[in-house]
């Protein structure tokens, strides 16, 4: 792999310019532990935006951050035998402490269910107690064994995972939805992804749930990204782990439970999503950089006035929190250091020359279009809030006809075939309802229904794969 831009088009070969964007931009790398990676600081920045929009949401509605072990006991999954079943192929287990072996085996934490709820059956006594509202920001380990893909698919990454305690199944409902749309308000105004929202079927719901929402999106290659999603779990692991309250009618009652997650798959999700063939482009709300100033030197400019002028501009970006590199090393020329920004993603470039000194002028330069304009200096701050406003609405706009294209609505199994071999995208289709259509489909072509849409349509046709008579339409794809 060469050492400088970007060399694959992500027109001709998706999979290799994805590789090439996240470890030339410096999101990632891979760690010595085979399926692992390490997460770099420009990553880890979008990361820490991330936490701080959605740390802001759930704080406004009463949940409180929290830590747990990553260590559980075998004996707290086996408890709940479809959520262990659900899990064991991927728990990686530790089985000796020191040289000491373990009486119990642990697993390295794929999901805090278990040992959250043996804390909750504890801490639960009265309908006082409720609701119970917390999340936890850590790492997860799932032994992976298919290709370790950046972000995509490594056998550890980091997450949030909420959960929470209802006395009712109306509350614990309502908390599902609640999340769910501020994930999506998340994914569609921040990361500037618009995403399908419904309902995961049986063979596709979390071990355990008494359902799964789920929020999909389609990537460039046609392949559908699972962004995140919340799960009723109904009284389940209530029952399992004893989780009783005694209610306002002097009577013992199971609790209704819920837990929710997003991961770092969505900075993988706005590399190929927004990236182009310079590299990243990210959506000025969650860049770790909004703005960064170049100087122009030429030969006899006076190059320390200009610097003044680009820490002056510096200045009056950082008084409207804005986050600005003033990128003045003498050792690399403008044009590399233009390469090296468009690479990294940064929203807006501002030049100053010796001409633009002079004429007391500034040039900003759009990452999202590479579109260039001249503005007087006064007004480059405003100019600037007003471009990073202008790019994060054109980025989802142009995800959001992208989504468009690329969902068809198919009437027949034939042209299903032709189309999910052809384009790909969702494939928007009538489904009998019955779960062997839904597996025979997946075993044939690789897509799986991604979700059933809260907004019910009239089926069009007979179910897509059987003829019979279709209940609803469902979406389907291949995916991550």
């Amino acid at each position: 792999m060469s050492d400088t831009g970007i060399t694959t088009k992500k027109s001709v070969d998706f999979s290799e310019w994805y590789m090439e964007t996240v470890l030339k931009s410096e999101l990632a790398d891979y760690a010595p532990v085979k399926g692992c990676m390490i997460i770099r600081e420009h990553a880890y920045a979008i990361w820490e935006k991330i936490q701080e929009v959605f740390n802001k949401k759930i704080k406004a509605t009463g949940h409180k951050n929290v830590y747990f072990p990553m260590f559980i006991p075998e004996g707290f999954l086996k408890k709940e035998a479809e959520h262990f079943e659900g899990f064991v192929p991927e728990v990686a287990w530790v089985t000796e402490g020191g040289s000491s072996p373990l009486e119990e085996k642990l697993a390295i934490r794929p999901t805090s269910e278990t040992i959250m709820y043996d804390a909750f059956a504890k801490w639960v006594r009265s309908w006082r107690d409720l609701p119970i509202k917390i999340n936890q920001w850590c790492n997860i380990v799932r032994w992976e064994t298919k290709a370790t893909k950046l972000f995509l698919r490594t056998r550890e990454f980091l997450w949030q995972e909420g959960h929470t305690v209802h006395a009712t199944s109306e509350e614990a409902e309502k908390e599902v939805m609640d999340i769910l749309l501020e994930y999506k308000d998340l994914m569609e105004k921040y990361l500037a992804i618009p995403v399908l929202i419904g309902v995961k079927t049986e063979n596709e719901k979390f071990a355990g749930a008494l359902y799964t929402t789920t929020l999909e999106a389609i990537m460039p290659d046609g392949k559908a990204l699972q962004m995140g999603t919340s799960h009723n779990l109904g009284q389940n692991f209530g029952k399992v782990f004893d989780i009783k309250f005694i209610g306002e009618d002097k009577q013992d009652h199971y609790v209704w439970q819920t837990s929710w997650g997003i991961t770092t798959r969505l900075i993988g999700a706005v590399v190929m999503v927004h990236g182009d063939d310079k590299g990243l482009v990210l959506p000025p709300k969650v860049a770790p950089v909004h703005v960064v100033i170049v100087p122009i030197p030429y030969k006899g400019a006076d190059l320390e006035a200009i610097k003044a002028k680009a820490r002056e501009i510096e200045a009056r970006l950082k008084e409207k929190n804005l986050a600005v590199v003033l990128d003045d090393r003498e050792e690399y020329t403008p044009g590399w250091k233009f390469n090296h920004w468009e690479l990294k993603g940064v929203p807006v470039r501002i030049e100053i020359g010796p001409r633009d000194l002079k004429q007391k002028r500034v040039t900003l330069a759009r990452r999202d279009t590479g579109a260039k304009c001249v503005v007087k200096e006064d007004e480059a701050v405003s100019t600037v809030e007003t471009l990073l406003e202008e790019i994060q609405h054109n980025l989802y706009a142009k995800a959001r006809i992208a989504l468009e294209e690329k969902t068809t609505t198919i009437k027949s199994y034939n042209e299903f075939k032709k189309v999910l071999s052809e384009k790909g995208g969702f494939l928007k289709a009538s489904w009998c309802g019955n779960a062997k259509c839904e597996e025979k489909i997946k075993e044939e072509t690789g897509a799986t229904i991604r979700l059933r849409p809260f907004e019910k349509e009239e089926p069009i046709a007979g179910c897509v794969y059987c003829g019979e008579k279709a209940v609803e339409m469902v979406y389907f794809a291949r995916s991550y």
